[in-house]
């Protein structure tokens, strides 16, 4: 009997069960602060029209995202090139949106 193709199985479920926990225990000590990335330096998520990683075209973008250590997003301040200061959320924020 060759034991191969149940090896392979057995080996494949316990990656994906390591995998599971690393990624819960990454997101216990992450959290998705948005309004907080440089143009083109975003975790993800840049509103309509754009794809993932790195898709932001705005600093500052309120509609997205990076992973920043849990309990500091709502803290972190910026000073924008037109001298406003803005402050990451834990939700999508209504500002520094790309025109067009």
């Amino acid at each position: 009997m060759n034991k191969t193709p149940l090896f392979l199985a057995s080996a494949l479920l316990a990656a994906a069960n390591i995998a599971t926990v690393d990624l819960a225990a990454a997101s216990e000590d992450k959290v998705k602060c948005y309004g907080v990335s440089l143009a083109g330096k975003n975790d993800c998520k840049a509103g309509p029209g754009t794809t993932c990683a790195g898709s932001s075209t705005v600093d500052y973008q309120g509609n997205a995202w990076t992973l920043v250590p849990a309990g500091t997003c709502e803290s972190m301040t910026f000073e924008t090139t037109d001298g406003r200061m803005v402050k990451g959320s834990l939700t999508e924020v209504d500002r520094d949106l790309p025109k067009g």
